[in-house]
């Protein structure tokens, strides 16, 4: 996998004049002892679909190893960070499946608008326990929800227009768009992440084995 960079700005520098009799004003060159630029770090964003939020859990729980990855990444819009709309980044991370029409109108505008998008979780893999519903019929679903649960009171299914629709079916990521990484897990542990985010940032393609998966 090709190594995950920011976009380095390109400047032109002109050159100083070597003849000292033209009037021209030189530039004086950087001594070697000149402290190089810090390199751009990586943006990314991520986001939480129809999941339980263990994921972002499971990322904090990298603990000190966030003041590392701060040092190479910017997370610029995520559920842990306050802002309203989705930036150009290079890598998008999505927890969840996609369960209704916003949902997936947010992961398509990630994907627009990221590089790399990471299936982050089983829910984002395989759909995993959101995706139990798919046995049965929608209104059935909706049914069951809303008006026959034992502890209903009043019974109304939702029909406001705010009220994001549930789709048919709740699907894996890569149903609804490309996805260039998957992460499993569920959630996936904190070394997981870690191995994952460190071999992409190294532009390596992560290597899932049994020892890295097993869960026990």
């Amino acid at each position: 996998m090709k190594k995950i960079t920011a976009k380095k700005a390109t400047k032109k520098r002109s050159r100083a004049s070597s003849d000292r009799g033209s009037g021209k004003r030189q530039v004086p060159a950087l001594t070697s002892g000149a402290t190089p630029p810090a390199p751009a770090k990586v943006r990314v964003a991520t986001m939480w679909l129809s999941g339980c939020s263990g994921c972002h859990m499971s990322f904090l729980d990298l603990d000190e190893r966030l003041v590392e990855l701060v040092k190479l990444v910017d997370i610029l819009h995520s559920p842990i960070v306050d802002t309203k709309d989705i930036p150009q980044v290079d890598v998008g991370i999505v927890e969840g499946c996609v369960n209704n029409n916003e949902q997936e109108h947010e992961l398509k505008k990630l994907r627009a608008r990221c590089k790399v998008l990471i299936a982050f979780g089983d829910c984002a893999v395989t759909g995993n326990i959101p995706a139990l519903r798919n046995q049965f019929q929608l209104r059935d679903v909706l049914l069951r929800a809303y008006e026959q649960t034992e502890s209903t009171k009043i019974s109304c299914i939702p029909n406001d227009p705010v009220v994001p629709v549930l789709t048919a079916k709740a699907r894996p990521l890569q149903e609804v768009v490309k996805v260039d990484l998957h992460i499993p897990g569920c959630p996936p542990d904190a070394d997981v992440i870690w191995y994952a985010l460190t071999e992409l940032l190294a532009g390596r393609t992560p290597q899932w084995n049994e020892k890295n998966l097993r869960y026990d």
